[in-house]
């Protein structure tokens, strides 16, 4: 059975480690499949988008994302459970759009973080099979966040304008309802 794991505050040191790839050996081991339901049981609980490992203390290069009927990100589409194992992200182009981004280890903070429109995510599955496929939209966003938890970094280092930043209450109060309009014509135009 999956244990629930503690995550990662800001602050932690673990957040700002450049986590180290995993091999193919080490990823199969019945000790590391543990630690994958660990991370996803731990995601699922929190109700979170997505969780990286370095968030549940573990520097390893894998993360989990899931948006299922998620009552924290009721606009995101739906992203069927996918875990990223030495993943490679590469834009597919220069376009851009505005993200309000929250995270599991930056408790009650909201965002605007600029992401890529277009991916080609490159990894493995946590199985060791290769994965290769082409992400769009406010999903890809989704993905981009993830990755840089593997990288050490935080949404917040990303923000370009620190007037952005807000609770969850204010959120929801002044800004979800543009930040929605904007979300829908992203889906619309990606379908993601």
């Amino acid at each position: 059975m999956p244990t629930i794991r503690a995550i990662a505050q800001i602050g932690e040191p673990v957040l700002r480690e450049r986590a180290r790839e995993v091999g193919v050996d080490e990823l199969t081991s019945a000790e590391f499949q543990a630690f994958i339901d660990d991370l996803i049981a731990t995601m699922r609980d929190a109700k979170g988008a997505g969780l990286a490992a370095n968030q549940v203390f573990e520097p390893v290069q894998v993360c989990a994302i899931e948006v299922q009927d998620n009552p924290r990100y009721p606009y995101k589409p739906r992203i069927p459970l996918t875990v990223l194992v030495n993943p490679v992200l590469e834009p597919l182009s220069d376009e851009t759009f505005e993200n309000y981004e929250g995270c599991l280890s930056v408790p009650n903070l909201r965002g605007v973080v600029r992401r890529h429109a277009e991916l080609r995510v490159r990894a493995l599955d946590r199985h060791g099979e290769p994965l290769d496929f082409e992400i769009r939209g406010i999903s890809a966003g989704t993905f981009q966040h993830e990755a840089d938890h593997l990288w050490g970094k935080l949404f917040v280092d990303r923000v370009e304008d620190p007037k952005t930043l807000c609770t969850w209450d204010v959120f929801r109060r002044d800004r979800e309802e543009g930040f929605r309009a904007r979300v829908k014509q992203l889906v619309d135009r990606w379908g993601a």
